[in-house]
């Protein structure tokens, strides 16, 4: 599986935003984006103002990097989303946060979705009692998510657990059965991260 293998502090930095890449890193004053708000490079200090084709590309290369995936599968995506009813960009993240790795880091389960696309490759979770180990698997409402057996004691996910963090109210997680329900479809509002969905589609429609 392809994957960016670079900096994710720089990812951020390019976007002139915080992605929370690094989990809780992001929270914390060490946080590059915070100390330096500028683009990485010998010339981030002394970028030219934007054109709209680029303001385009970059709501496309955030939103990829948010969720941590490359142009081939973030096209499909999008393709699949301009096949569904309603609107294209709404469908885009509809389908973007019902990835499997992306609903554990949203549950709490991982400190970022890194950690989360990590863990769902190495079999730490169940969806409906079945092991699943694709992080792209797309949930469905009603869908149950849960730590496997031998992954309850695991420290990394019990720090995880511990930290209060807002789940989004599609979502419902029992800490103490370390399961999750999807109970809901995402809304744009449930989003962490807002995205102008629209430069996205007017890029790929060209």
């Amino acid at each position: 599986m392809s994957k960016s293998i670079g900096p994710s502090c720089k990812l951020c930095r390019r976007e002139g935003q915080k992605l929370f890449l690094k989990g809780d890193k992001c929270y914390t004053d060490k946080c590059p984006v915070a100390r330096r708000p500028y683009a990485p490079g010998e010339h981030g200090q002394n970028r030219k103002k934007l054109s709209y084709y680029g303001t385009q590309l970059r709501e496309k290369q955030k939103a990829k990097r948010v969720y941590g995936i490359m142009e081939r599968q973030f096209r499909r995506y999008f393709e699949e989303a301009e096949r569904m009813k309603g609107m294209t960009g709404d469908n885009l993240f509809h389908l973007l946060e019902r990835r499997l790795d992306n609903v554990v880091y949203r549950m709490g389960f991982a400190s970022s979705r890194a950690q989360a696309r990590e863990m769902v490759s190495h079999g730490y979770f169940k969806v409906n009692g079945k092991k699943v180990d694709a992080p792209a698997y797309n949930v469905k409402l009603n869908d149950v998510i849960t730590v496997v057996e031998r992954h309850r004691d695991n420290e990394t996910v019990k720090g995880n657990l511990d930290i209060q963090r807002t789940i989004p109210a599609w979502l419902s997680v029992d800490r103490d059965k370390m399961e999750g329900i999807v109970v809901g479809l995402p809304k744009k509002e449930d989003m962490d991260i807002q995205f102008e969905d629209h430069l996205i589609v007017e890029l790929y429609s060209k």
